[in-house]
């Protein structure tokens, strides 16, 4: 039969810690820490990881609804872009490239009987924004080919909607930064616009300053010729800025290029930032119970001193103790981990079940719907997160049996015995 190696049999005894009649008490004692020892490193492991798969899941919630009205890609001109549809019939024929758009954007104010609000003014083609964004989906009155050239309507955003008031069919004033010249001096452009459409796309801040028009029209208030620029879609959001720098390539340089990660990098920035600190401070609970288990080794190498001189006379060297002791921490540490991933696994996979049962049993809302765009507590699990906090959690255990492991192996045996 074949036999453990004696170190790894000794070793995964004492982390069993069985109860003897001779000292049962102390054992079970020993037997009770180590257990806190493992449970510590579990908890700690899967609090890391079902934090960062929910940042993860807050993430990619958000930046989706941002790129469902935001484009891939866009390619502007500071004076319109003339002749603009060999253009984009050009950048359509690019690789990885789904759609192209023109568009015209600019900044505005929007008045209604007392109520004033600043908005975003985006020119779009109907027939061609589906090929670029989710807008037309998001429409939840009226209808984006309700747009139509020389109609001067408008759709605006639920919340901006909601403030001011208006509804469809109702009468709204726009004002842009363009001014006419008149006897009485410069005076802002004014028009009025029907509103014909709300657009619902589920992120606050877009909903609450967006105003959306045929670029037709939008370029007519602007005084444009042309549309200001092109909304591109790419078939991997991932990829945009490398289309971004291959299209650098093909298109003229007075040209403006830009993707979603840097028009909207502080957001992402301080998301990164965000994740990269939560790891941190959830990282010193895996390091309390990494000195956890350095108490727990420590007390066991005291409780074992006789073992070990009976040991060393035995012939064990010095080497074989300290390995009896690393692998006590390492099967402790081992387990702590295993058990830490499955548990966070098994959380972040379901909490889109755990979340509503807690909210039903304890009648509370950890997301309301008039506070938070979103309602549901969202997860994303990555492997290599899983990975990192698995085998740091293990590293920490590693770096925690040293010390102990070391203190076994000086034990002196005659030391040891004197009192026993």
């Amino acid at each position: 039969m074949l036999r453990l190696p004696i170190e790894l049999e000794i070793g995964l005894r004492y982390t069993r810690s069985k109860r003897r009649k001779t000292v049962g008490k102390r054992d079970g004692f020993l037997s009770f820490i180590s257990g806190i020892s493992t449970a510590g490193i579990a908890l700690g492991v899967a609090a890391l990881i079902v934090v960062l798969s929910v940042m993860n899941g807050f993430q990619k919630e958000v930046r989706d609804r941002m790129l469902s009205v935001l484009s891939h890609v866009e390619i502007t001109a500071p004076d319109g872009l003339a002749d603009w549809e060999p253009l984009a019939l050009k950048v359509a024929g690019q690789p990885h490239v789904l759609g192209v758009a023109p568009m015209v954007s600019s900044q505005g104010l929007i008045t209604r009987d007392n109520m004033m609000r600043g908005v975003a003014i985006r020119g779009i083609s109907p027939a061609d924004e589906g090929k670029v964004s989710d807008l037309p989906k998001q429409f939840v009155a009226g209808n984006i080919n309700d747009l139509r050239p020389g109609s001067f309507g408008v759709a605006l955003g639920a919340q901006l909607a909601s403030i001011i008031g208006a509804r469809v069919g109702d009468r709204i004033n726009l004002i842009v930064p363009e001014s006419d010249l008149t006897p009485a001096g410069a005076m802002p452009r004014m028009r009025t616009l029907t509103v014909l459409g709300i657009v619902d796309s589920g992120h606050y801040e877009y909903d609450s300053s967006l105003a959306i028009m045929h670029w037709k029209d939008a370029a007519a208030l602007l005084r444009l010729h042309d549309p200001s620029g092109l909304r591109i879609k790419v078939d991997d959001m991932q990829r945009a800025p490398e289309v971004a720098a291959q299209l650098a390539t093909v298109v003229p340089q007075a040209l403006w290029i830009t993707d979603w990660s840097r028009s909207n990098r502080n957001w992402f920035a301080a998301v990164q930032t965000e994740k990269k600190m939560m790891f941190i401070i959830l990282t010193l609970i895996i390091a309390v119970a990494a000195f956890n288990l350095v108490s727990t080794l420590v007390m066991t190498v005291n409780e074992k001193q006789a073992d070990i001189a009976i040991l060393r006379t035995m012939g064990a060297s010095p080497g074989l103790i300290q390995r009896i002791f690393l692998i006590q921490g390492l099967a402790i540490g081992l387990l702590g981990s295993l058990a830490g991933v499955g548990l966070g696994l098994l959380i972040a996979l379901n909490i889109d079940v755990i979340v509503p049962a807690i909210e039903a049993i304890f009648r509370v809302r950890f997301l309301p719907r008039e506070v938070y765009f979103i309602s549901e507590l969202p997860s994303d699990v990555r492997f290599s997160d899983v990975l990192t906090v698995g085998l740091m959690a293990f590293g920490l255990s590693v770096l925690a049996t040293l010390y102990p492991s070391r203190r076994a192996a000086k034990v002196q045996p005659a030391e040891a015995l004197r009192y026993e």
